[in-house]
């Protein structure tokens, strides 16, 4: 390598809080470039774990798929394509966007070099795909943030349709399969995120809890009581319901939750 990097991850105040496959995750452990006016917000959220992350990929270990707009800096050869195979490829990814509310164009940086997003407070989740969910995951909206080149990327379908859009719930949602890294964004950090293992049962989750789930689930939106006086009676209506065999990885509180990036005035 032709370049160096000095004061960034060997800087006292960015830490290395997690690392798999070509992304490093690091912390800044105080926000130091805050007005006077915003001191004491940034004193109390660094007392709370609220701080800055960013995820720094390695491209030499492979080509890197992030959402559109997550580049914050690149250094060494690293070069930015469309990924798209083609017009056909373009028309499945239009699609895939309009339905999901992903970008319809996610870039991909391949070469030799470091690749690094924007920052963010949100706890970064990095996950494989074929070591927790059985080889494909489906992930909620917003979640994205990059990925190995590996992983192919699909669109699943709610079983029931008519009963998704009653509920308020999105009709589709973005697949990931293969083996490689995702890295996600999350409101919640991964000590308190809650993983379920179904064996041939069905869990019931009344709100948007659940943030990955195994595609192997049969995954609907029904009333929580067998009736709709039931429902009625116990105050609930529609709930999220996984059921089969397979994974689902559930939060605490709703990922929608809004947290800024960048300096302490965008919370």
């Amino acid at each position: 390598m032709a370049y160096q990097i000095k004061n960034f991850v060997d800087n006292a105040n960015v830490k290395v809080i997690n690392e798999k496959g070509p992304f490093k995750v690091v912390e800044y452990q105080k926000d130091l470039s805050v007005s006077p006016n915003y001191a004491s917000m940034a004193y109390f959220s660094q007392e709370m774990n609220v701080r800055k992350r960013q995820v720094v990929c390695d491209v030499s270990k492979g080509n890197i798929v992030t959402q559109k707009g997550a580049m914050q800096w690149t250094i060494g050869k690293v070069d930015a394509t469309t990924g798209l195979k083609g017009v056909g490829d373009f028309m499945k990814k239009a699609m895939r966007s309009t339905v999901t509310n992903e970008s319809t164009i996610k870039p991909e940086y391949k070469g030799n070099g470091l690749l690094v997003l924007e920052p963010s407070y949100k706890h970064i989740l990095l996950v494989n795909p074929n070591e927790m969910f059985n080889g494909q995951m489906v992930i909620d909206d917003g979640l994205f943030l990059a990925c190995e080149g590996t992983l192919t990327h699909s669109v699943i379908a709610r079983t029931n349709l008519s009963s998704a859009l009653a509920g308020g719930e999105g009709l589709f949602n973005l697949a990931l399969s293969g083996n490689g890294i995702v890295a996600l964004e999350s409101v919640v950090p991964i000590e308190e995120l809650i993983q379920i293992y179904l064996d041939n049962d069905e869990i019931r989750i009344d709100g948007p809890y659940a943030l990955a789930w195994s595609s192997s689930l049969d995954f609907r939106v029904e009333r929580s009581g067998k009736t709709l006086l039931g429902s009625a009676a116990s105050g609930e209506g529609l709930v999220n319901v996984y059921r089969g065999t397979g994974t689902v990885l559930m939060s605490p509180i709703s990922n929608n939750v809004k947290f800024g990036a960048g300096s302490m005035s965008s919370f």
